[in-house]
């Protein structure tokens, strides 16, 4: 049975034919349009080019925001202007088959669940390092949605009492510490001294006019001791979470994607020791392992689409 995926992004929309594998059949990507009316035609037109060349049984669409319990509005999207928008309603009066809608974080979770790195596990939870920290949480095999539908905004806990403001309107937000824009934060913060531990990334970003994720990568796989030390504090804030996470969730697995997440090993050891010194009963219980997403941006996808359900 084939199932298409549509995830939407602030800037591109990625689609997909996938099987009862998580295998992609026909994948396709086009840039978000800027206005509500538009993207939803390009949902559409995706959805149906879709249905011409494959027998669809259903579609699910991803999209960030706040989405009620039904599953049927988008209460809130930070990167779209929708606010109380009955979504699935839009699309399905114009998709000849069922329409699921869920969030993106939680789609890309189920994706990691169902067909990646959480795949030998009941239990799992998943936390993306992007612009900001995305959350998904499996518990005993079923997606954590809660009472209002919006269970899982684990970028969102209080980490730091009167902390750094966070776009949300709150403040002191895990995202603002352990985000790839914390990253750059601090290797900032650390470039200043560029006469010690800063002085790679002080070159850096002279040569470039900034310090952007990826190159910040870059030099903590060369080992420069002012990267490793901004990944080590971006890693030790999650590492701390995540051992209140155990607490509350007790997973069995913490799956960690986004883009920094491509740090491997040099992300995960010092997310571990953070984690170990942040649980409680810490030698005296269970703990978890972490293991890097292996699905990348596929995940989404990927998972809207086994989500989706059928007639």
């Amino acid at each position: 049975m084939l199932k298409v995926g549509i995830d939407i992004g602030g800037t591109k929309i990625a689609g997909g034919v996938v099987d009862a594998e998580g295998r992609i059949v026909e994948k396709l990507r086009v840039a978000t349009p800027t206005d509500t009316a538009s993207l939803a035609d390009a949902v559409v037109d995706m959805a149906r080019h879709f249905a011409q060349n494959h027998e669809v049984a259903a579609v699910g669409v991803a999209a960030a925001g706040f989405i009620d319990r039904d599953r049927a509005v988008v209460l809130h999207a930070p990167n779209i202007a929708w606010r109380d928008e009955p979504i699935k309603a839009a699309l399905a009066s114009r998709i000849d088959v069922p329409v699921t809608i869920e969030n993106d974080a939680n789609a890309a979770g189920w994706g990691e669940f169902r067909f990646g790195a959480g795949r030998h596990v009941d239990n799992m939870t998943m936390l993306t390092m992007g612009t900001g920290v995305g959350g998904a949480v499996v518990i005993d095999g079923t997606l954590l949605v809660g009472g209002h539908g919006i269970a899982g905004e684990l970028g969102h806990i209080r980490f730091i009492r009167d902390g750094r403001p966070c776009g949300c309107g709150q403040n002191g937000c895990l995202e603002q510490y352990a985000s790839g824009r914390a990253l750059q934060r601090e290797a900032q913060e650390i470039a200043e001294d560029e006469t010690g531990i800063g002085a790679g990334l002080a070159e850096l970003r002279r040569e470039t006019g900034g310090l952007k994720g990826p190159a910040i990568s870059r030099l903590v796989l060369a080992g420069d001791a002012g990267a490793i030390e901004a990944i080590r504090r971006v890693a030790t804030a999650l590492g701390e979470a995540c051992g209140g996470f155990q607490a509350v969730l007790d997973p069995e697995l913490f799956v960690i994607g986004g883009g920094v997440a491509g740090l491997g090993e040099d992300l995960l050891v010092p997310m571990r020791e953070a984690y170990r010194t942040a649980l409680p009963g810490y030698g005296e219980r269970p703990v978890a392992e972490f293991a890097i997403a292996q699905l990348g941006n596929d995940a989404g996808l990927i998972g809207v689409a086994d989500l989706a359900e059928v007639a």
